[in-house]
């Protein structure tokens, strides 16, 4: 009959003893069929930090933050409720004499998402190479040019203008030759083909551009005095004497640009009238209208004679 009392306390001690977060532990992970290796290498926690929870020793730990966080993480790695065992591994600490020590509210991440090493320090090459690279290229933005590179991108612009040697020269501009009628005006202007690129009456104010592909184009008119002929927007001289016949005259672009511009004629003057027969000279008028041919006086009278 005495055995019966041991009996009951040795039950109500397992019992209180399965009740702490490490027997709950250790009892799913059994019951699960793992080994504590097996749930080291799931977490990443070393092993005899795992045994040191399921056996409640919390003081082989490095803090009362690592035990909570090794704790939470061993019970969601066998699928246990972590926030439940967090809970009793806390109130555990604080009822043991760890809990002297004040509580940390810092508790470290899971393990198993913290990255290998590997990875960190890859990650560590990287940062290095970027810090070497902008501090090179920090360097060469602040270092002021040497006397040759200056020397150099003066000279580059002067390069870049000068044509490559054998390159062919730039084609001229092409000068559009424009034909204005100042007046009414016939004309024909044809190429050395003789093929008619105008021929007709050009009213006053109309007018003509000459095409660029014409070849060697020439003008036939009777009153160039007309035409107001300009060479890319410039004026050129005039096609001939006015009202004088021209014909065959080239009128390309640099046919006309090789005449002189139209200067400012002077002021002409008056061409002297064809000679006549000279008028006689008009004698002024002093009150009566004298003889334009004076006649011969006549002989004065003799005096009277002397009376006797």
């Amino acid at each position: 009959m005495a055995e019966q009392p041991e009996l009951e306390t040795g039950a109500v001690a397992s019992d209180a003893q399965a009740s702490t977060p490490g027997a709950k532990l250790r009892a799913a992970r059994e019951a699960q069929g793992l080994s504590i290796q097996d749930v080291a290498t799931r977490t990443r926690i070393a092993q005899r930090q795992l045994e040191a929870i399921e056996r409640d020793d919390y003081s082989a730990l490095p803090g009362i933050p690592y035990a909570v966080g090794f704790a939470r993480a061993y019970a969601r790695s066998i699928g246990l409720d972590e926030v439940a065992i967090a809970a009793d591994v806390r109130n555990a600490v604080h009822n043991s004499d760890l809990g002297a020590n004040r509580y940390e509210a810092f508790e470290p991440a899971d393990p198993a998402r913290v990255p290998s090493r590997a990875l960190a320090w890859t990650a560590a090459a990287i940062v290095v190479l970027l810090v070497a690279g902008f501090t090179i290229w920090r360097t060469q933005m602040l270092t002021p040019p040497t006397e040759q590179q200056i020397v150099a991108e003066q000279a580059r612009p002067a390069a870049a203008d000068r044509p490559a040697p054998g390159a062919p020269a730039p084609a001229p501009v092409a000068q559009t030759v424009v034909f204005t009628a100042t007046d009414d005006v016939w004309l024909r202007i044809y190429d050395e083909a003789g093929e008619r690129l105008k021929d007709g009456l050009m009213k006053k104010g109309e007018s003509f551009t000459l095409p660029d592909s014409a070849r060697n184009p020439m003008i036939l008119t009777g009153r160039p005095q007309a035409l107001a002929v300009t060479v890319g927007g410039k004026p050129v001289a005039p096609l001939g004497a006015p009202d004088r016949t021209i014909s065959d005259v080239p009128v390309s672009a640099a046919a006309l640009l090789a005449r002189a511009a139209p200067a400012a004629a002077p002021a002409a003057a008056p061409s002297p009238a064809p000679a006549a027969r000279q008028a006689p000279p008009v004698q002024p008028v002093t009150g009566s209208v004298a003889p334009a041919i004076p006649e011969a006086a006549p002989a004065p009278a003799a005096p009277p004679a002397a009376p006797e």
